[in-house]
This record gives C-alpha cells, structure tokens and sequence, in this order.
C-alpha cells in the first residue's frame, strides 16, 4: 500500500531566478507564483539554519505536474556541474513534450541554450533532443511522431 497520492513538483535551485523563469516561461510553462522563503519552517526542511530562499512556481499548459526553481540568497548557492552528461548521478533531466523539437531547438539555440548531442527519433515513435538550459539544467524535449 503507498503513500504517493499524485505527483506534486520537480524542485531545482538556479542561480539567477528571471533567467531560469524567462528560459521555462519561453517552453510555455505559466508562472502561478513568485514569493520569498525564510525562517523555521525552511531552516526545518532544508537542514540550512538561517536560509532564505525565492521560489517561483511553474504550472505546465495541461495544469500537470508543477516546476518550482529557488534561488537562495542564503547562504550562497554552491554549484553544481553544469556540463553534467546523462550518466552522472542525481537529476537527469526534466523532459517537454513539444509540437516540434526542430522548432524549439532553433528558438533555443538562437536565445545560447544548445543542443548536448543531436537530435534522434525512437522507434518512429518520438522524436527527441537534450538542450543546456540555465545553469546547465538538461531539459529533453520530445515530439510524437508516431
């Protein structure tokens, strides 16, 4: 018997918050709110005493799963790698499906966001890319094609 009644949010911390906003808002995800964190309650939950953090919150157009990006401006953030490849442990990716990767991946790459490798089909079923978001964050983009 579990205990997961839905999936809720994918959490990421970003070191410029408007740049990681403006890259997802760009994919299509909707800002449903922006405020400030501090005090027990997120000293409790991070295990960070004295931390303040800004979150956003992301809704996707089909009002799924939400993204939340945080910044914290206390203590300073300490960075990950961002050139991290698909193999390395942790998050992998946070995946969109998109009516035509061709499309977004030209958009992104004219705003500096790249292509990690190529762009691939499935089983003529998918086609798919991984592009270099914002602080190295690998965002899949996938197109049914099949």
């Amino acid at each position: 018997m579990g205990a997961v009644k839905r999936f809720d949010h994918i959490g990421i911390t970003v070191s410029d918050l408007d740049e990681a906003t403006a890259f997802f808002v760009g994919l299509g995800l909707e800002v449903e709110g922006r405020t400030p964190v501090e005090g027990e309650f997120i000293d409790t939950v991070t295990g960070i005493p004295g931390s303040r953090t800004e979150i956003v919150m992301l809704r996707p157009p089909d009002d799924g799963t939400r993204l939340e990006l945080s910044s914290f401006t206390h203590p300073d953030h300490h960075p990950g790698n961002p050139a991290a490849m698909a193999n390395e442990l942790g998050l992998r990716s946070v995946a969109f499906e998109v009516d035509s990767v061709h499309t977004v991946v030209e958009r992104l790459a004219a705003d500096g966001y790249g292509l990690i490798g190529g762009i691939g089909e499935y089983e003529g079923v998918w086609r798919m890319a991984y592009v270099r978001g914002p602080d190295g964050i690998t965002v899949a983009l996938a197109e049914r094609i099949g």
